[in-house]
């Protein structure tokens, strides 16, 4: 189960899909432990220390310095890890919108982070981005 690679098949069948919540990116020392409860949903280890995603409510509760208020876009189709292009195109749309995002990919999906203020908008972006493809 590779997922998709064919560019104008991701774009046009992808389903970007909204999330409840909001995620911050916090940072840990390198050798500091992971705080109980915190629940990442993304753990990324650096020679400077660790980046967690978690829930906004969580870093708090943790009293945790967190920076960037999300929310999640999931990108509702399989695509590979070797995809070209895929996450370059949909980027560069929402940065025409003067959005920034931060990508990341796990083995079934792109999930992008966008502005939590801005989620609705980054939404309806990427709604159209696959309905002109399919065009």
């Amino acid at each position: 189960m590779a997922g998709e690679t064919d560019l104008k098949k991701l774009l046009g069948a992808m389903e970007p899909e909204l999330l409840a919540g909001v995620h911050v990116f916090v940072t840990l020392p390198a050798d500091a432990p992971v705080p109980e409860n915190l629940e990442p949903v993304m753990l990324f280890r650096e020679r400077e220390g660790t980046t967690l995603i978690v829930p906004e409510d969580r870093a708090r509760a943790a009293g945790l310095e967190a920076v960037f208020r999300g929310r999640i876009v999931t990108l509702n189709i399989h695509s590979s890890l070797e995809a070209v292009g895929f996450l370059a195109a949909i980027t560069t749309r929402l940065a025409a919108a003067g959005m920034g995002v931060n990508p990341v990919s796990a083995f079934y999906h792109d999930h992008l982070f966008v502005p939590a203020d801005r989620a609705e908008e980054a939404l309806a972006i990427l709604e159209r981005l696959a309905e002109e493809t399919r065009r």
